[in-house]
């Protein structure tokens, strides 16, 4: 295997880590204005919702550490790759960005001023920031996979409705649809009382709509891009769906998220692995680019490889560590009441 060849593997590995891990803070953040809405649960609505942000608090700034870091590592091993994804994906590649800021500002904010009008506004922007990336990664990533049109300079010029194909859109709906299954899940698995059980039940409800779009993508992509070995993907994500449906219905929570944890990263596989030997597809095969025509130099990869190899382990010790020390369930009882400043500031 040579240094590119490696260090796809490489971003594919950190993608893969960031869709597993930032997929349940995702559907976390779609579930709150669902499993917290007024006008069903009038008395006690903030503090469900409470509840639902205390299970992801202390892990979803980490969650987002693999990210950065994939692009980080697209932009130092890949820079054609990196240049010309972020610059032909311009549009929604920055919709997910102030996605992502509108998130995180809403999360840190809610908390600084005790009215209910500003803690509203911030759970708009949790959940704005939570459909919009989810729906816009896979959007993103099947358009990668499908192609591209690619002039003779290496240049993407497909428009932004170019990309909003039956293809790319169902690969938007599967990575939305499997984040809501994973993140209700991760409610189930975190929580206690009447939050749990009501996160139990929607992962049931959602299941078999979840599961009909995750195989009709799953079974394009495999068809349409795949490789012989990527079968083997297809039917890990099947069998970890077909578990979770019946694992939560069993009142199973761990080994029901573990089980979606495995479908997540199975379809991240399934993309990558029939993306290989390519960095970006494009709708003329011939100016598709390849990783050995977007990789850095070598001795850049090498400088890369070492420090990957003595910073990594460490990163991810230090944050398995924080999910072990959070890793009790939250229930309503537990959340105090509101602070902050006065309504009227």
């Amino acid at each position: 295997m040579t240094l590119p060849d490696y260090w796809f593997l490489a971003i594919a590995f950190l993608f893969t880590g960031y869709f597993v891990l930032e997929g349940f803070d995702f559907g976390v953040g779609m579930l709150m204005p669902i499993m917290g809405d007024k006008r069903r649960h009038p008395a006690d609505y903030d503090t469900r919702r409470r509840v639902l942000l205390n299970t992801i608090g202390p892990v979803w700034d980490g969650n987002e550490v693999w990210l950065i870091t994939a692009g980080a590592a697209m932009f130092a091993a890949f820079p054609v790759w990196y240049a010309t994804v972020f610059s032909g994906f311009y549009l929604v590649l920055l919709a997910i960005l102030v996605g992502l800021i509108t998130r995180v500002c809403s999360i840190e904010w809610r908390g600084k001023i005790n009215d209910p009008r500003w803690r509203g506004w911030a759970d708009f922007g949790i959940g704005l920031g939570s459909w919009i990336p989810a729906f816009a990664w896979g959007l993103v990533f099947a358009n990668i996979l499908a192609g591209v049109d690619i002039d003779e300079r290496g240049r993407m010029t497909s428009e932004v409705w170019d990309l909003l194909n039956p293809y790319g859109l169902l690969g938007g709906l599967a990575l939305l649809g499997l984040f809501l299954l994973h993140g209700a899940i991760f409610v189930a698995l975190k929580s206690d009382g009447t939050v749990r059980h009501d996160a139990r039940r929607i992962a049931r409800r959602m299941w078999l709509p979840v599961t009909v779009i995750g195989a009709g993508f799953a079974v394009w992509t495999q068809l349409a891009h795949g490789k012989d070995w990527t079968w083997a993907a297809v039917v890990v994500a099947a069998a970890g769906l077909v578990a979770a449906g019946l694992l939560i219905r069993g009142g199973k929570e761990l080994a029901a998220f573990l089980s979606t944890c495995a479908v997540v990263a199975a379809v991240s596989v399934l993309m990558f692995g029939s993306l290989a030997p390519n960095v970006l597809n494009a709708t003329d095969p011939a100016r598709s680019i390849s990783i050995a025509d977007a990789a850095s130099s070598h001795y850049t990869l090498v400088v890369m490889s070492w420090c990957t190899i003595v910073l990594l382990p460490m990163v991810m010790i230090y944050q398995a560590w924080t999910y072990w020390v959070f890793r009790k369930r939250i229930s309503a009882e537990q959340i105090p009441p509101s602070i902050g400043l006065s309504p009227r500031v």
